[in-house]
């Protein structure tokens, strides 16, 4: 059978903009269909955005370096990226885990602005990893 061409699930209802509940499965291979209530699931709640960083860090196997380096990114904001897909996947992100993100935030605002030296910065952030 042919592969039909699909659009994209989207997050919401396009109308109204609340949730909704899937109402009917079909097989491309054998032609079934089944029908009944079903969620989408957890990771429906993602962004497009969220969903692409996932991927990304995914495919970089979870190395957060890798990942600064494929989204040209800093560190800093890879934390944030992946605490924004993790609570928007249900799950809490641990105050240790804001707190870090926000010492690593400081340590490179003063860095930016000349108030402490690389090696000095540098130390603050492998402490905090």
């Amino acid at each position: 059978m042919a592969r039909v061409k699909t659009n994209e699930l989207p997050n919401q209802c396009p109308v109204c903009g609340g949730d909704y509940e899937i109402s009917k499965l079909h097989c491309l291979n054998c032609d079934v269909t089944i029908e009944g209530h079903f969620v989408p699931g957890r990771f429906h709640n993602l962004s497009k955005p969220q969903w692409q960083f996932i991927e990304t860090f995914i495919r970089c196997k979870g190395k957060i370096k890798d990942v600064e380096v494929a989204l040209d990114i800093s560190y800093p904001t890879v934390v944030a990226r992946l605490n924004e897909a993790v609570r928007a996947l249900g799950y809490e992100v641990s105050e240790d885990a804001a707190a870090a993100e926000e010492k690593r935030k400081d340590v490179l605002q003063k860095l930016a602005r000349n108030e402490m030296s690389a090696k000095d910065a540098l130390r603050l952030l492998e402490e905090g990893e």
